[in-house]
């Protein structure tokens, strides 16, 4: 077996998964960021059940005048 041709294999291989990490990391971060904001819009909307709960006067009606 041809020692360079082995040697150009592993390093192709290397790289490649260098590669696939690298995107897998990416999208991990990604992920993560969509999960933050998943969860700022779950606690703002439990704030405005909370405040809907406390005074549910408002907000029900609308005056308007033609």
């Amino acid at each position: 077996m041809d020692i360079a041709l082995l040697s150009l294999a592993l390093s192709q291989g290397k790289v490649q998964h260098q590669a696939s990490m690298s995107v897998m990391k990416k999208s991990l971060d990604q992920e993560e960021q969509g999960a933050e904001g998943l969860t700022k819009m779950i606690a703002s909307a439990e704030v405005g059940a909370l405040q809907m709960a406390a005074q549910p006067h408002l907000g029900g009606n609308i005056d308007l005048k033609l």
